[in-house]
C-alpha cells in the first residue's frame, strides 16, 4: 500500500476515534489485529478490538489533538505523537475511581498496515502521568502543618 494510502487509512481511523465513531474504526482493522496496550497484554483479533472499545467507551471519552503523523516510504508502517483530551467517566478496574476528571495527556501509536488494513496498533502513554492528573494534588499531605515537608 502506498505511503498517500496508508496515511489516507490513519487519518481516517484518527477521524474516526475522534467522532467516537467506534464502527468506522474497527473496519479499518484486520480480522486479525494485533493491539498492543499501555498497561496490558495482547489482544489478538477484530473481537477483542471490538471488546477493547466497549471498555473504553463505558470509562473514557476522549479526543485527538496536534496529532502529527508519520509514514514510511512503503507505506506498511506509521507512527503518530498527540495529546489525548479526556474525561474519565467510569471506574476502570485497578484505577482511581471517576467522577468526571479531565485529563491531557502526550501519547504515542505505532501501527503497522497490511493488504490495505491496519494489522498491528500500539499505544504508549504515561500512566503515572494520567493517574496524577485524574486523583488531583497529594491529599494525603493536605491538613500536614507540622513542617516536615
Amino acid at each position: 500500500m502506498p505511503n498517500k494510502q496508508s496515511r489516507f487509512l490513519i487519518d481516517t481511523y484518527f477521524a474516526a476515534f475522534n467522532a467516537g465513531d467506534t464502527k468506522k474504526m474497527e473496519s479499518l482493522v484486520a480480522e486479525d489485529l494485533i493491539h498492543d496496550v499501555n498497561q496490558g497484554e495482547r489482544r489478538v483479533g477484530k473481537d477483542k478490538f471490538w471488546s477493547f472499545n466497549v471498555h473504553m467507551t463505558r470509562c473514557y471519552k476522549e479526543r485527538l489533538s496536534d496529532i502529527v503523523l508519520f509514514v514510511n516510504e512503503e507505506g506498511t508502517r506509521a507512527a503518530a505523537e498527540f495529546i489525548v483530551h479526556g474525561t474519565y467517566i467510569g471506574t476502570d478496574e485497578g484505577l482511581p475511581p471517576a467522577n468526571g476528571q479531565t485529563y491531557d495527556l502526550p501519547a504515542g501509536s505505532f501501527f503497522e498496515i497490511s493488504n490495505g488494513r491496519i494489522a498491528r496498533i500500539t499505544t504508549y502513554y504515561n500512566l503515572q502521568n494520567w493517574i496524577d492528573q485524574v486523583q488531583g494534588p497529594d491529599v494525603s499531605r493536605a491538613g500536614d502543618v507540622s513542617g516536615d515537608s
